[in-house]
């Protein structure tokens, strides 16, 4: 009987020391999840945003103006993506 019981006293003693870090942590999980971002979300939304415009602007530049052999410039012109829309759906 007396196994018993020592096992009952452990027991409750492991349930009682779990239930006290559970609450510790608890305590302290406030304090931790506190974080002050050094950019905002917002912020880093728009510099995705110009950053995807910039590469995008400066692959078109490259690929007519480095491989296409054209001037890197006409890439802002009306004519040359008309041009080049056409060349796609020609059949």
């Amino acid at each position: 009987m007396s196994l018993n019981n020592e096992q009952e006293q452990s027991t409750k003693g492991t349930e009682k020391l779990n239930r006290e870090k559970s609450a510790a942590k608890e305590a302290k999980s406030p304090k931790e999840r506190i974080r002050v971002r050094l950019i905002p979300i917002w912020l880093r939304i728009i510099i995705v945003i110009v950053l995807l415009a910039i590469c995008i602007i400066g692959g078109a530049a490259f690929g007519y103006g480095v491989i296409g052999e054209g001037n890197a410039t006409d890439i802002f012109k009306k004519e040359t993506w008309s041009h080049i829309i056409d060349l796609v759906k020609k059949q």
